[in-house]
C-alpha cells in the first residue's frame, strides 16, 4: 500500500464517512448480482464495460497517462485485466449459490492470501500474530464452510468459488506490483478493465448466460455501487488511514451484506455463522496488518 496514515486532516470525518461508505457500497454488489437477469457473469461483463469511459474520464482529470505507456508495462497491466475478468465471473458464479455475507467475506481473501505468499517468497514461517491470522482464518472458513454445506452442498460449492476469486484477485495484484509504479489507480483500472470486459463476455457466452437483460436497472446498480460510488470513495479515502483501520471498516462488508441477504432473500444467520464470520473477518484484519509490506495496493475490493 501506497500511504499510510496522515497525522491531521481539517475534517477527519469526511474520509472516515467516505471510507464507511465505500466499504457499505461495495457490499451492495452481490445483492445487485443476485437481482440481475442477465446471468451473474454476464452482469460482471456490464458491470465493467459500463465503469470504462468514467474510468478513463477520472484517469484523464487526474492526469494519469493513457498513452505512452511502455509496453512490458502495458503488457503486465493486460494480463492483469485477464485475471482480474476470472476473479469476477469465479465471484459473481458464487455469489449465486451462497450466501451474501459468506460470499463478501471469502471474496475478500486477498489480504490473507498475500500474507501467505509472503511466507513462501521470504521463505520463513509466520510468527506472532500471522499465526493468529491464519488460525482465525481456518477456524471460521471451517465453521462458515461446514454451515454451508448443512444447507446444501451447493452452497459450499458458491463459498468455494468466492474463495477461488480472492485467489484470483490476490494473483491480479501481484502481477500489477510494478506496473502500479509508473501508473496511476485509475489508468490502471482502465485498461485493466479493457482486458477483462471481453474475458467476462466470451465466459458468459460459452456458459450459455443471457447477455442482454430485460431490467437494466440492477445492472445500472451494480455498476454505480461498486465501480463508481465504491471505488471512488475509498479511493479517496483509503491514503488517510493506517491498514488497521482499512482491515476494521472492511469488515462492514460482511454486515451489509449480511442484512441485504436476511431482508431480500431470507438468509438467517445463526450464532454460529457470526462466530465465523467475526474470526475471518479478523484474520483479514490481522492479515493486513502484518503484510502491509507485501501487499502493492488495498487488498479489499475496490477495483471490483
Amino acid at each position: 500500500m501506497e500511504a499510510t496514515a496522515v497525522p491531521h486532516h481539517r475534517t477527519p470525518w469526511l474520509p472516515l464517512a467516505a471510507l464507511l461508505l465505500g466499504n457499505a457500497a461495495l457490499a451492495m454488489g452481490p445483492w445487485f448480482v443476485r437481482l440481475a437477469d442477465s446471468g451473474p457473469v454476464s452482469a460482471g461483463f456490464w458491470r465493467v464495460f459500463l465503469a470504462l469511459p468514467f474510468l478513463a474520464l477520472f484517469a484523464r482529470l487526474n492526469r494519469q497517462p493513457l498513452t505512452g505507456i511502455p509496453r512490458k508495462t502495458m503488457l503486465l497491466v493486460l494480463a492483469g485485466g485477464v485475471l482480474f475478468g476470472l476473479d469476477i465471473a469465479s465471484w459473481h458464479i458464487g455469489i449465486g449459490f451462497t450466501r451474501l455475507a459468506n460470499a463478501a467475506l471469502f471474496g475478500n481473501a486477498g489480504s490473507l492470501i498475500l500474507m501467505v505468499w509472503g511466507f513462501i517468497a521470504w521463505r520463513r514461517l509466520p510468527a506472532g500474530r500471522e499465526w493468529l491470522a491464519l488460525g482465525a482464518a481456518l477456524g471460521g472458513a471451517a465453521i462458515l464452510m461446514g454451515r454451508s454445506f448443512e444447507i446444501s452442498p451447493q452452497t459450499l460449492l458458491g463459498d468455494l468459488f468466492c474463495l477461488l476469486a480472492g485467489i484470483l484477485y490476490a494473483g491480479y495484484l501481484l502481477i500489477l506490483q510494478s506496473a502500479r509504479k509508473g501508473l496511476g489507480s485509475w489508468s490502471l483500472l482502465t485498461w485493466s478493465c479493457c482486458a477483462s470486459a471481453p474475458v467476462l463476455l466470451a465466459i458468459a457466452l460459452a456458459l450459455g448466460e443471457p447477455v442482454w437483460p430485460t431490467n437494466w436497472w440492477p445492472l445500472i446498480g451494480l455498476f454505480i455501487s461498486s465501480q463508481l460510488i465504491g471505488q471512488g470513495l475509498l479511493v479517496y479515502s483509503l491514503r488517510h488511514f493506517s491498514p488497521l483501520v482499512i482491515g476494521i471498516a472492511l469488515l462492514c462488508q460482511p454486515v451489509v451484506a449480511a442484512f441485504a441477504g436476511w431482508v431480500s432473500f431470507g438468509e438467517v444467520l445463526t450464532p454460529l455463522d457470526f462466530l465465523g464470520v467475526a474470526l475471518v473477518g479478523s484474520a483479514l484484519v490481522m492479515a493486513k496488518v502484518a503484510g502491509e509490506s507485501t501487499q502493492p495496493e488495498p487488498t479489499d475490493r475496490t477495483a471490483v
